[in-house]
């Protein structure tokens, strides 16, 4: 299981809609390093500016590494943290997580970033595992 359900939260989903905000937190506890990570290229991104915020450095472990897989490749989970930090994700390899603004200043960027080509330029050997 890729998230901890607390029985609360579980029952919630079987009678029917859930609280996004107790979806978020329950990510928020499930997926540390996942969390820790988007929350910080959001937070260099509202400091810094710019089109974009990434991270260029692999998980330390391979269970960092299945927590951001958990959290980007499922459309609930990243939806909703897209919503709940107001950006756009995207993601390539197994590390490399950016965020982007949702207004129309980055679309240029993440287009090339999300890009077919954007993805072979960010290969390399080291990367091969992942």
């Amino acid at each position: 299981m890729s998230l901890d359900v607390s029985p609360a939260l579980l029952e919630q989903a079987e009678r029917g809609e859930v609280d996004e905000a107790e979806f978020v937190d329950c990510v928020r506890t499930s997926l540390p390093y996942a969390w820790e990570m988007i929350s910080s290229l959001v937070a260099r991104l509202r400091i810094d500016g710019g089109e974009f915020a990434d991270n260029q450095t692999p998980p330390p472990d391979e269970r960092a590494r299945g927590q951001l897989l958990r959290a980007l490749a499922s459309d609930a989970i990243r939806g909703s943290l897209e919503r709940h930090f107001g950006v756009r994700l995207a993601f390539q390899n197994c590390h490399r997580v950016a965020v982007f603004p949702l207004d129309a200043s980055a679309d240029d960027r993440l287009a090339r970033f999300t890009s077919i080509r954007g993805q072979l330029l960010n290969q390399s050997p080291e990367l091969r595992d992942c």
